[in-house]
């Protein structure tokens, strides 16, 4: 008796309707909170691509626990952040309010591509109207630049983010953004090797798609009347209405997804370390500092990648940093 086939359905229903996304750059929908003294919770760097790397296994319930095993692991290429502001935020009638910002002097030459800039930027007095009103004042947030000159990714323009800053007392943490102030934020200030991060990002985009690719439909026998990559019938008589479960063409890819507990393998500032030989497929060698993570993540490469403290991490995490044998340098190409 042979095996039945399994061929589960490829969409799932909870993310419907599958529209494109609003923008290229994740959006982060929800910030956890955090213990300890203020800290950022999240960067931005761009997807290199792929590559296999041999560890060992460290998760104690494991079969291969302590042997040298094989992993897929993707390189996020991380330039520092250069820190443009400091908005605090404070509670209005429909969620949370701009109360202030505070820009940085001297802006970067590429900044204003991306954000108007004001004209003679003080950051002082918007410090001290911070300051005065910490009693209202209800969460803290950076405004981030990426610098995509210092990576493979064609462009000069930067992705302008926020990310909150979290931990501590608001005081605390309001003297920690405004030191942060016009400096760079490198990558191992944020994260550390063996920690589980989120990745919130854009998903490589398909275009139109009919039913047999988008949903996995079965393909009707040959001498079926007018089609055969589409579906038998598009409901019963009652009710009087195509229900939202029945498979349909339409957008394919380009969605805004969130993946949850990546682990972080390695940091580096040699991408040396991690570029294979001739370059990533469609990217190029790394330039400067990168983050090595295990397994996948959504989207092409050059894409920007969103990382977040992890929102529900694990409760029994490996903490320690893997201890990583071999990074695989092959081309991938052959």
């Amino acid at each position: 008796m042979g095996h039945r086939k399994n061929a589960p359905k490829r969409g799932s229903l909870a993310f419907l309707p599958r529209g494109r996304s609003a923008s290229q750059v994740g959006r982060v929908r929800f910030w956890p909170g955090l213990e300890g003294g203020p800290a950022l919770l999240g960067f931005t760097g761009y997807k290199a691509g792929m590559t296999r790397v041999f560890l060992v296994e460290d998760r104690p319930g494991s079969p291969d626990y302590g042997r040298e095993v094989p992993r897929p692991a993707t390189v996020v290429e991380a330039p520092p952040l250069w820190v443009c502001a400091v908005r605090a935020y404070v509670r209005g009638r429909n969620g949370l309010r701009t109360f202030a910002e505070a820009w940085a002097e001297n802006p970067p030459k590429d900044l204003d591509r991306a954000v108007p800039l004001p004209e003679k930027p003080d950051p002082g007095p918007a410090l001290k109207k911070m300051e005065e009103n910490l009693e209202r004042i209800v969460e803290l947030r950076l405004l981030v630049a990426t610098q995509p000159r210092l990576t493979g990714v064609p462009k000069k323009k930067p992705d302008v983010t926020e990310v909150k800053v979290d931990g501590g007392p608001l005081g605390d943490r309001l003297k920690f953004a405004g030191g942060l102030l016009g400096k760079t934020v490198s990558v191992a200030e944020v994260f550390k090797e063996g920690q589980m991060v989120d990745v919130i990002s854009v998903t490589k985009g398909k275009g139109v798609q009919g039913v047999v690719k988008r949903w996995g439909v079965k393909i009707l026998p040959r001498k079926s009347r007018k089609k055969k990559r589409g579906i038998g019938a598009q409901g019963p008589w009652n009710p009087h209405r195509i229900l939202y479960s029945v498979p349909r063409a339409g957008q394919m890819g380009y969605f805004h997804r969130t993946e949850y507990n990546k682990r972080v393998l390695k940091i580096g500032t040699d991408g040396k370390e991690v570029s294979p030989k001739g370059g990533f497929v469609r990217y190029g060698p790394v330039r400067g500092s990168y983050i090595l993570l295990d397994g996948s993540v959504p989207g092409p490469p050059k894409r920007a990648v969103r990382l977040r403290y992890p929102a529900r991490p694990p409760r029994e995490a490996q903490e320690a940093p893997p201890k990583i044998t071999h990074i695989s340098l092959e081309s991938p190409q052959g």
